[in-house]
């Protein structure tokens, strides 16, 4: 056996014989279970909590169109600018600080602008809105190590509502 394999804290994702505890629709849930068993000197160190079944969620956030994505390319483009700019002016000695920044500024923004216009040129009007992605859990596990599940499951007695009915 591997020295990572028998030491916990190199792979703290992994338990030994995980066995699950309880299946619940949230997290606050599950975390309220962990919460409960550390309250009563649970040795928690002993469990997860896995968010399984997951969903990707994509949220539409507006339509996009030339003048947007020029717009967005050329303010992405002076903030780089500025950046780049404030960081040369550190370590230029012939030039004004003013005329670095504002120089590189015009160049981000210039270069900025014509990489995200040829960028959703590229597209050829397939994706036409901007959007944010989020993967999440529906259902959330808890999992606990073999040698301490009778325990647990013992402490959660004591809990109202805190091992689900397996019959619903």
């Amino acid at each position: 056996m591997s020295m990572s394999a028998s030491n916990p804290r190199l792979t703290p994702m992994k338990l030994e014989f995980p066995q699950s505890l309880a299946v619940y629709d949230d997290y606050a849930a599950a975390q309220r279970t962990v919460d409960y068993l550390a309250d009563h000197d649970f040795p928690v160190q002993n469990c997860m909590i896995v968010g399984t079944d997951l969903k990707q969620f994509e949220r539409i956030t507006g339509r996009l169109t030339v003048g947007r994505v020029a717009l967005a390319g050329a303010m992405s483009g002076l903030w780089m600018g500025l950046f780049v700019g404030l960081v040369l002016s550190l370590f230029s000695t012939g030039t004004s600080t003013g005329t670095t920044i504002l120089s590189s500024m015009l160049f981000g923004l210039l270069f900025f602008l014509v990489w995200a216009l040829i960028g959703y040129a590229f597209t050829r009007g397939r994706r036409d809105f901007s959007s944010v992605k989020q993967v999440m859990a529906t259902k959330y596990e808890v999992l606990v190590e073999h040698k301490v599940a009778a325990q647990a499951r013992e402490l959660l007695a004591g809990l109202p509502g805190a091992l689900p009915n397996p019959f619903e």
